[in-house]
């Protein structure tokens, strides 16, 4: 399989659980089938991919090489088509499990989906702008919840 099909195929894969998430009804079923066919096949791709590439088993498809301990070392690690695949299965992997957090965080703040929709999209597109604008608006219910819980 070439690196730019595994690409397609590790985003479609992915967008396919962000449309589960926004979309279909949140049973547990649901949010199983997010978690462990959306965020642990990614997980799994990475972990394979990763593996293969340390143990010289997977042509990365270009210089290879590079490390995680400078900006010229990372820069060397995407420069290539496996190791751009590779990180960008990172992103969507650890996206997906973002969104699915505040999907069921919203769901328990009682946050309705409406609400929740432009924060999934903003975590699928930019992570962590999703997350910090979640953080900062799930603050005051939490807080509620908090006080309506001590006080029972």
């Amino acid at each position: 399989m070439s690196w730019d099909t595994l690409f397609l195929l590790v985003n479609y894969w992915a967008i396919g659980g962000w449309a589960l998430l926004a979309f279909a009804p949140r049973g547990p079923k649901i949010l199983a089938l997010v978690l462990y066919a959306g965020v642990f096949l990614l997980a799994l791709a990475y972990a394979i991919m990763l593996g293969g590439f340390l143990t010289g088993t997977i042509d990365p498809g270009g210089p290879g090489g590079g490390s995680f301990t400078t900006l010229a070392g990372v820069m060397k690690l995407f420069d290539s088509p496996g190791g751009a695949t590779l990180g960008w299965t990172h992103y969507l992997a650890f996206d997906l499990f973002t969104g699915l957090w505040i999907a069921r965080d919203a769901d328990n703040k009682g946050f309705s989906r409406v609400v929740q929709i432009p924060f999934l999209f903003l975590t699928l597109m930019v992570g962590p702008v999703g997350l910090l604008a979640w953080l900062i608006v799930r603050e005051r219910r939490a807080r509620a919840h908090a006080k309506a819980r001590a006080g029972k």
